[in-house]
């Protein structure tokens, strides 16, 4: 559904502050401005679908959203998330592939299409843009060898302890101190790469340790220290 922030100017997106975005003129923020369309996604709405060939890259403006494929059986693994701020799509668009993985929205979604017309003649106009979209592609490749190599080598119980702490880093937390992010125990499981019973038992036994609080969806970290020693996180 299309909503009415087209109009807004990128220059005022406080949004853009510290992403690729950032590194652009005004006149070509402009450019921008004068061609995207902005859509609202309900929750658990499909944004991209895996397997489609874009024709132009989202931009969050506000929300959040999973990255996921689809393994055998139709089982559902978690590559990665994205906040406001953050392109969707821009892989697919830069290797003239299909798209590697499906984007659904974790909750209520605005975002801004860029059509790969523009974004392709920023590429060109711009050398810092390319430079920091080439940036956040090595990291996002770094991050799937670290996704790669935790669910060979590490276990459920590292890999539990080292997800939340990666949720923090990712969306922060809420005035009293929650995740700032709503998953269910099944989409928490799929990130880990085990079962939802095992995610259940194993937050419990958390709980017990008092590592987290939990109510419900809403976890709290307590024992950070003690969680990135469980799961083997090093600065």
């Amino acid at each position: 559904m299309e909503c009415n922030d087209s109009n807004l100017s990128c220059l005022n997106c406080k949004e853009r502050e510290g992403t690729v975005l950032d590194v652009l003129t005004d006149k070509q923020l402009q450019l921008i401005t004068d061609n995207k369309t902005c859509v609202v996604f309900k929750k658990g709405q499909i944004i991209m679908h895996e397997g489609n060939n874009p024709n132009g890259v989202y931009c969050l403006k506000h929300g959040k959203c999973k990255t996921h494929k689809l393994g055998i059986e139709g089982k559902e693994q978690i590559i990665r998330f994205a906040k406001s701020g953050d392109l969707l799509g821009y892989r697919a668009i830069l290797s003239d592939e299909p798209l590697s993985a499906s984007i659904t929205a974790l909750e209520e979604t605005r975002a801004c299409f860029i059509p790969r017309q523009e974004l392709f003649e920023l590429i060109e106009q711009s050398p810092s843009f390319s430079m920091q979209l080439m940036k956040v592609a090595c990291h996002d490749l770094g991050e799937a060898g670290r996704i790669i190599t935790n669910l060979a080598q590490k276990t459920v119980r590292e890999r539990l302890a080292e997800m939340l702490l990666l949720l923090e880093s990712t969306f922060g937390v809420t005035s009293d101190g929650n995740l700032d992010v709503s998953l269910t125990r099944e989409e928490i499981a799929n990130l880990v790469g085990t079962a939802t019973e095992s995610t259940i038992r194993l937050l419990s036994e958390f709980k017990e340790d008092k590592l987290i609080v939990l109510k419900g969806r809403k976890i709290k970290l307590v024992e950070r220290g003690k969680l990135a020693k469980l799961g083997n996180v090093f600065d």
